[in-house]
């Protein structure tokens, strides 16, 4: 076993001495010693009760023969970071999570790991510390908040961010604003739609690397509490079989995670956290990969935003086992993959007995929403390498487009002319300087699609940046085009008043200017430079590669 580089043998002496100094007995240091990552604090309401979930986990491992070792994880609020200097921070947190986990767990070297997280970058950070360590692991979310209700509506986040547009164009009362942000999110767990931290733990179960349930099952349950105990348990098991996260991470795993992510609608930044995930496996997943799945996978959720449903009546509906069996009708799954139970995916839903419960909620394979999958990756000479739009929440009006260009260099300044009336139908809002190098750090443009959403413009205004989107985003939001503006994309030489051809049935994101013009603009262009104060931000720039790779830093 790993552990005992620090608990046998004579010369371990020193390092036993201050394992008794916690409190540990012979016995719990014979055992199989197990890391227990818990993204636990008090500023997040996802990970609030991470602390109940972590415990949890503790007693299975403890119950299954191991020795739970607890120790922290950082963890950012989107939601709490949005439109400000914050969000900057938010995707390069991920590599922090994935470098401290390898850290802790390498200086301390654990037998095995179970990863407690919740919310945004805290999933996709974990699962890339799981895989660049490579010993056996599960991972555990928190689980999603239940909806909120106003007026006998479901609310949710998104239903806040929204009003916002709506309390400027007069449709809503500042009162009635009040006392929606009071009951849109009435508790713990991730927020309730599938936005990204809710697609990541759906993907996790569906890759193999959490246990069924785990995308689904609400936050404050007590399901929840015993999938935690289960999750402790099943690491033991995996520790015996000595199954490792890249025995369950193949190509064919990889395959089923990006068809989930079709059916399910996911969040666009499934496109920026796959590719980063399955590079710690040192597996290629391209953008290509997304598209080709894509065209041949049927879309058989709308959750919100996309839809009126909530992950809470997924779960009831049978939760991702049910979305895989319909997929599995048509033989679009390979199911002979190895999972965290130890048994392979086609075991996992026969055991389970896999079943849709409610047609409304997962549609019927032979009756989807629509024919190809919730997300899509547009070419064109704006985004030669690539841009991603959540098409199954666009509006169908909006799916083929040409629009005036309002250009932009960074959120604030788009933010401010759409909350002052500025933006009229018609109108392509271009943001640039806000990919993973010249934001620094790739912000969500949440507050702009949001409020064009509120203020009624979402199926007459579309959105292109090189930033990225909130899985709360809907509408005719197109990101991560690729290159970006600081990296002398051709974003950079867009103009006031140039037109933009978008058309998403045939993948294309055109700048209508000829190619003489734009060499024109090219041989006068010098990419614009932010001041960045923070030393952790500069070395992120220096070291951050393209969206169209994942955003990963380079080695």
């Amino acid at each position: 076993m790993r552990s005992h580089k620090m608990t046998k043998g004579l010369e371990r002496a020193p390092h036993r001495s201050l394992l008794y100094a916690l409190g540990l007995t012979d016995e719990e240091i014979s055992r199989p010693l197990v890391g227990v990552v818990n993204a636990f604090n008090e500023v997040i309401p996802g990970h609030v009760h991470l602390d109940r979930i972590t415990a949890a986990v503790k007693a299975g491992v403890r119950a299954a023969g191991g020795t739970p070792m607890e120790f922290p994880a950082i963890g950012v609020c989107d939601g709490l970071a949005m439109n400000h200097e914050g969000m900057h921070m938010s995707l390069p947190s991920r590599e922090i999570i994935a470098d401290s986990v390898e850290l802790m767990a390498t200086a301390h070297p654990f037998d095995a790991l179970v990863l407690v997280p919740n919310c945004d970058k805290i999933v996709p950070g974990m699962l890339m510390g799981m895989l660049r360590l490579n010993i056996p692991a599960v991972l555990v979310s928190g689980g999603p908040m239940l909806a909120g209700a106003k007026g006998g509506q479901p609310a949710d986040l998104i239903t806040v961010f929204e009003a916002v547009g709506r309390v400027r164009r007069g449709l809503m009362d500042n009162e009635e604003l009040s006392e929606m942000e009071k009951c849109a999110c009435p508790g713990c767990g991730s927020c309730s739609g599938m936005f990204t931290a809710n697609s990541m733990n759906c993907l996790s179960e569906t890759v193999g690397l959490a246990l069924p349930g785990n995308g689904t099952i609400p936050a404050h349950s007590a399901e929840r509490i015993r999938l935690a105990k289960s999750a402790g348990m099943a690491v033991m098991n995996l520790l015996e079989k000595n199954i490792r996260p890249r025995d369950i991470v193949t190509e064919d795993s990889l395959a089923n995670a990006v068809t989930l992510d079709m059916a399910l609608g996911c969040s666009t930044n499934t496109v920026l956290h796959l590719p980063a995930i399955f590079h710690e496996a040192e597996l290629n997943l391209s953008l290509d990969i997304f598209d080709t799945i894509s065209r041949k996978t049927p879309n058989l959720c709308r959750l919100s935003p996309a839809g009126p449903h909530h992950l809470e009546e997924l779960h009831a509906a049978g939760g991702i086992p049910a979305v895989m069996s319909e997929l599995d009708s048509k033989g679009l799954l390979r199911t002979d993959v190895i999972t965290a139970t130890g048994k392979t995916l086609g075991e996992n839903l026969k055991a389970l007995k896999a079943k849709n419960r409610n047609p409304e909620v997962i549609h019927n394979i032979d009756n989807p929403y629509s024919k190809e999958g919730g997300i899509a990756i547009l070419r064109g000479n704006l985004a030669p390498d690539g841009a991603v739009v959540k098409q199954s929440a666009v509006a169908p009006e909006m799916m083929q487009r040409t629009g005036v260009a309002r250009v932009f260099d960074g959120e604030e300044e788009a933010n401010q002319a759409i909350l002052d009336d500025k933006i009229k139908p018609g109108d392509v809002i271009v943001i640039r300087y806000e990919g993973p190098r010249g934001g620094p750090g790739m912000r969500e443009m949440l507050s702009p699609t949001a409020n064009i959403s509120g203020m009624g413009l979402d199926t007459q205004v579309a959105l292109i940046t090189d930033g990225r989107f909130s899985g709360g985003t809907r509408g005719a939001a197109i990101g991560h085009v690729s290159p970006e503006a600081a990296s002398g994309g051709i974003i950079g030489l867009v103009q006031e008043g140039d037109k933009i051809q978008i058309d998403i049935p045939a993948r294309k994101l055109e700048l209508l200017v000829d190619e003489a013009e734009l060499e024109r603009r090219r041989a006068a262009y010098t990419p614009k430079t932010k001041e960045i104060k923070s030393r952790f931000l500069r070395r992120y720039m220096r070291m951050v590669t393209s969206a169209a790779q994942g955003a990963v830093l380079e080695d």
